[in-house]
């Protein structure tokens, strides 16, 4: 007869640690087995003020489309198929502290203003609007384009400018102080996305022909045309420094692309990264930098989100969790926080270790 004891389980209990010692941090997180000895494992090393590692926010009632950090970091604005801005708190308890409605069809991406006052967002009800983030009153709303509003970007400088990108083949620019575009560069195909260059000389727009297309603003005529992508391009981004473009496309790769305004080779292209596939659906995933530009982010079909090292192009984080396509990645402006939302119509916010 077998008279061994039964061996002892090794599954991983999570526990706070109550008195913290001299070495480590209050905040940390400290794993423990419930073996025979009870012995510590590991701990945990908390890089951000999160309440958890972790935190997962939900209440909304549709896919989303769009999630960004405010400019201070301490809100995150949230929208999708609902019509309606979600405000978070990226602190404590994440809590949802506002809605905002006032659009009538599904809002495909927002951003934040420079001082995080309005918020910009771009519709399918054919309109871009303006919000008051304190009233949860829209400032403003802005028409002219004849069918869905895919995209929006603010200037970074200057006065606020918002450009806009639809599927009538128009790039329109927008000011705050005009009720109608102050500017409109038409193409022949879709446009799926708009990004500002760091000087507001220029907008990128990219659509279902592949290409990005550097519209100038002052002569009104295209600049320069970034080729290479293979497939629909679904969204742009541009660096921290304003020197680099980030692109993402439904040929299921990243690129990098030198915006500078003298380039010394006729080829801008500087980097592709793989890693990040598009699904069925093609939905349009845009693509984030960390604000030191270490890093890059963006989501992908196959419900994951991908952060790559720029400079090594090494993948860094291939992070699992939602039950959809991931849409948006935003990074936080100070500390290495990461959101991410989904058609399964949540977002997570994670804590990743910094950029060296």
């Amino acid at each position: 007869m077998d008279k061994r004891k039964d061996p002892p389980t090794s599954e991983g209990v999570l526990i706070k640690r109550q008195k913290p010692e001299e070495n480590t941090p209050s905040n940390a997180v400290t794993i423990q087995t419930k073996g025979s000895s009870g012995a510590l494992i590991q701990t945990v090393k908390r890089t951000s003020a999160l309440k958890a590692p972790i935190m997962l926010l939900q209440g909304q009632s549709a896919e989303l489309n769009t999630c960004k950090f405010s400019p201070s970091g301490e809100h995150i604005a949230s929208a999708g198929v609902e019509k309606s801005i979600y405000l978070w708190n990226t602190y404590g308890d994440c809590a949802n502290y506002g809605i905002i409605k006032g659009h009538t069809g599904a809002i495909m991406e927002l951003h934040w203003s420079r001082d995080g006052s309005m918020l910009f967002t771009a519709s399918t009800d054919k309109s871009c609007g303006v919000f008051d983030v304190q009233t949860g009153e829209r400032i403003k709303r802005f028409k002219g384009h004849t069918s869905f509003v895919n995209s929006c970007s603010p200037a970074r400088r200057g006065p606020e400018l918002l450009a806009s990108g639809s599927d009538d083949g128009s790039v329109k620019i927008w000011d705050l102080r005009a009720k109608n575009a102050v500017e409109s560069f038409d193409s022949q195909y879709q446009i799926t996305s708009v990004s500002f260059s760091d000087a507001g000389d220029l907008v990128f727009a990219g659509g279902i022909d592949n290409n990005i297309a550097a519209w100038d603003m002052r002569k009104k005529n295209i600049s320069y045309t970034l080729t290479g992508h293979m497939d629909t391009i679904s969204g742009l981004s541009l660096s921290p420094d304003g020197n680099q473009l980030l692109s993402n496309a439904m040929d299921n790769t990243v690129r990098i692309w030198d915006v500078k305004p003298f380039s010394a080779t006729g080829n801008r292209m500087l980097k592709v990264f793989e890693g990040a596939p598009h699904g069925f659906e093609k939905n349009l995933i845009r693509p984030a930098w960390s604000k030191d530009g270490a890093m890059i982010g963006v989501g992908a079909g196959d419900r994951t989100m991908v952060i790559w090292d720029t400079l090594t192009r090494k993948i860094l984080y291939k992070l699992p969790g939602h039950k959809g396509c991931v849409n948006e990645v935003d990074f936080h402006p100070k500390e290495p926080i990461v959101v991410s939302c989904s058609s399964d119509k949540t977002m997570f916010l994670g804590e990743i270790n910094p950029s060296k």
